[in-house]
C-alpha cells in the first residue's frame, strides 16, 4: 500500500475541493497518484466543489442556538433560496450554530471544529456537502455572546424552520433579576435591533471612520460657516445621529415615548435587580454581498428569442 503523507491528502485537496477523508480514500485507492485520485473524486461526484467555489452564494440562512449564559449565530450561504429549504442544507446550518456554542467564537475557530459523528471538520463538512448538493455553499460569519447571569434572548425573523431564518438576532442581558421577565424584555430588544438595526451599542461603539463621514457631511452642508460654530453644529449633528443609530439611544420600538436606555431602567423594579444590556448581534441574510444582476424575466425571454 502506497504511503499517504499529509502533504499528497493537502494537494488533493486543493485541486478538487473534496473534503480530507474523501481525498485520503481516493489516494488510498489509487495508490498515491494524485491524477487518478482526481479522476476517481470526479467519477464519485465529490470534486464538484472547487469548480462551483467562484459563484455568487447570497442566499441561505441565519441560525441562532443558545445554551444556558451562552449563545451563538452564523450565517450560511448558498447560491438559491431553494437549497436554503433542503433538509442537509438546514440541518448542516442548525449543527453549525451548535457547535459554534464551544468554540472561541471565532470563524476559523468553527472551521476547523469537529463535524459531530465523523472526523472531519466542519470546514471538511461543508465541501462534502457542495458536493452532494451540487451548490456552491459558504460559511460566512459566526459570533458569541457570554453573560456571567441573566439571559441571552434571541430572535429569528422570516423563521423557515426552529432557530433558522433570514434576520437573526442575539440581546445579553446582565442581571440577577427574574430570568422570565428578562427573557421576554430581552426578545422585545431583539425584535427592536431586527427592525431597527443599530449601528452599536452606543456612541462610543460606532465606527471612527463612520463618524468622520458623517462629520465631513455636516461640514458641507455648512461650509463657510466660522470655526467655532461649525464645531458646535457638528456637535449637534453626531448627537442626532447617535439617536438615530445605537442602540440605548434609539425610540423603543415597542414604546416610541422612551429610549431603550430609558426602558432597561424602568426594567429594574420588574424584574428585581438591575440590567445591562452587554452586546447584541444582527446578522441578516446576504448583507454586504455583491450579488451578480442577471437580466430580468422580460429580457431574459427576448434575448432567448433572439438567439432561436
Amino acid at each position: 500500500m502506497a504511503n499517504i503523507t499529509a502533504a499528497m491528502v493537502k494537494e488533493l485537496r486543493e485541486k478538487t475541493g473534496a473534503g480530507m477523508m474523501d481525498c485520503k480514500g481516493a489516494l488510498a485507492e489509487t495508490q498515491g497518484d494524485i491524477e487518478a485520485a482526481v479522476d476517481w473524486l470526479r467519477k464519485k461526484g465529490l470534486a464538484k466543489a472547487a469548480k462551483k467555489a467562484g459563484r455568487v452564494a447570497a442566499e441561505g440562512l441565519v441560525a441562532v442556538e443558545s445554551a444556558g449564559h451562552h449563545a451563538a449565530i452564523v450565517e450560511v450561504n448558498s447560491e438559491t433560496d431553494f437549497v436554503a429549504r433542503n433538509d442537509g442544507f438546514q440541518a448542516f446550518a442548525r449543527e453549525a450554530a451548535k457547535i459554534a456554542l464551544n468554540t472561541d467564537g471565532t470563524l476559523e475557530g468553527l472551521q476547523n471544529a469537529t463535524f459531530p459523528g465523523s472526523s472531519e471538520t466542519v470546514a471538511a463538512h461543508l465541501q462534502s456537502l457542495i458536493a452532494t448538493i451540487g451548490e456552491n455553499m459558504n460559511l460566512r460569519r459566526v459570533a458569541k455572546l457570554d453573560v456571567t447571569k441573566g439571559v441571552i434572548a434571541s430572535y429569528v425573523h422570516s423563521q423557515i424552520a426552529d432557530g433558522l431564518g433570514k434576520i437573526g438576532v442575539l440581546v445579553a442581558l446582565e442581571s440577577e433579576g427574574d430570568v422570565d421577565a428578562l427573557s421576554t424584555l430581552g426578545r422585545q430588544i431583539a425584535m427592536h435591533v431586527a427592525a431597527t438595526n443599530p449601528v452599536a451599542l452606543d456612541a462610543s461603539g460606532v465606527d471612527a471612520g463612520t463618524v468622520e463621514r458623517e462629520s465631513n457631511i455636516l461640514r458641507e452642508k455648512n461650509a463657510g460657516k466660522p470655526d467655532h460654530v461649525m464645531q458646535k453644529i457638528i456637535e449637534s449633528g453626531l448627537k442626532s445621529y447617535y439617536k438615530e443609530v445605537t442602540l440605548l439611544e434609539q425610540p423603543f420600538v415597542h414604546d416610541g415615548s422612551k429610549t431603550v436606555s430609558q426602558v432597561l431602567k424602568e426594567a429594574a423594579g420588574k424584574v428585581g435587580g438591575p440590567v445591562t444590556l452587554k452586546g447584541f448581534v444582527r446578522y441578516a441574510l446576504g448583507e454586504g454581498i455583491e450579488k451578480e444582476e442577471g437580466p430580468d424575466f422580460a429580457t431574459e425571454v427576448a434575448q432567448q428569442a433572439g438567439r432561436a
